[in-house]
């Protein structure tokens, strides 16, 4: 089903921040190689974590491509003891595991006959990085058709992971990534700004520019600023002046600070500090605390073996007081240049 006579947002319908409750979570099981070289192995018992911590508070529901990857994936469940009750498997071929940027973005109106639709943007790996996508690109129109729900195709690529959003109105995003000519070379900031308000039913695009060191998406928000509520963002920042990403993450702090809301009022801003800097086979790897997942029941976030974990999980913790803040070990994950955030989507409860 489609219908593309008028935009979501004529149409009543916006997409809810993160932490507003959830019916699920989406994920890919991860399975190609060469997302982790020689690692792909190691992945599994930390994706089985993040897994079981997501159904202690909403169903998880999982794209596989056969049979033979869905029992594999039983397998490690079970390994890990997950509540398989809690746990959906639809099968749906892709071609990588990273289900915040080809994964369904839904969008809610509460007052409507339909109260759930889905925007299906245009999914290109990242500037053409990663061939093939075909089977990620469709994604969200599978996964549409299955509810037998409405899904818009707004002919623009986009990807989950370079949007934030506080549920009032505004979405955050990076030049760095969305005015990248590998994406969309034919709009400019303005047009990208009309795509982002029709289809996301937002009101007002607010822009920092930079992305951190490693990160092969050209600069994803979800590794560097996060809405916790609908004034509040927490932005990560190098303590280390010598570190490459310390001016980075510093310019985009002060346009943090000069930033207003819809209602004229000032973001609160909780700083964050980075890990100590990771590096697998002579390549920075984009480890980041921001890439936290805002489940139901819990805030999960990345860990990597460093001094600043416990620091981090305190200083989110504060962030979020009506849910747990787990961490979970990432420094396996992250060699595939994400993590958990980067690898799941939310489905909203309406």
């Amino acid at each position: 089903m489609s219908f593309e006579t008028k935009t979501p947002k004529e149409s009543g319908y916006y997409f809810p921040a993160e932490f507003a409750p959830h019916t699920a979570t989406w994920l890919s099981w991860p399975h190609k190689e060469a997302s982790w070289p020689d690692k792909i192995h190691t992945i599994f018992p930390y994706y089985a974590q993040f897994i079981k911590e997501l159904t202690k508070g909403e169903l998880v529901k999982i794209n596989v491509a056969d049979e033979v990857m869905k029992n594999f994936a039983i397998g490690h469940l079970q390994y890990a003891g997950v509540d398989l009750s809690k746990v959906e498997f639809y099968f749906h071929p892709t071609n990588d595991a990273w289900c915040r940027d080809h994964g369904p973005a839904f969008l809610i109106n509460p007052v409507a006959n339909q109260k759930k639709v889905i925007v299906d943007w245009g999914y290109n790996a990242w500037g053409n990085k990663y061939p093939p996508y075909d089977l990620d690109d469709v994604i969200p129109t599978l996964i549409g058709k299955h509810y037998n729900i409405p899904v818009y195709h707004p002919g623009i690529v986009m990807e989950g992971g370079s949007v934030e959003f506080n549920g009032k109105g505004t979405v955050m995003t990076s030049t760095a990534c969305l005015l990248n000519p590998n994406r969309n070379p034919q709009l400019n900031q303005q047009q990208i700004e009309e795509y982002l308000c029709n289809y996301y039913g937002m009101e007002q695009v607010l822009w920092v520019d930079e992305g951190i060191v490693g990160d092969d998406t050209d600069g994803h928000i979800d590794d560097t600023v996060r809405f916790v509520n609908e004034d509040t963002v927490i932005t990560v920042i190098e303590e280390n002046k010598n570190d490459e990403n310390y001016a980075l993450l510093q310019h985009n702090l002060q346009q943090l600070k000069t930033m207003r809301l819809l209602n004229g009022k000032q973001l609160n801003i909780v700083e964050l500090p980075m890990p100590d800097e990771i590096i697998w086979e002579e390549q920075r790897l984009p480890a980041s605390y921001a890439n936290f997942y805002i489940a139901n029941k819990s805030v999960i976030v990345p860990t990597f073996r460093c001094n600043k974990d416990e620091k981090a999980l305190q200083i989110i913790q504060g962030c979020f007081p009506g849910r747990e803040v787990v961490g979970i070990d990432s420094t396996e994950i992250i060699w595939g240049l994400g993590s958990f955030h980067c690898l799941s989507q939310q489905e909203p409860l309406i």
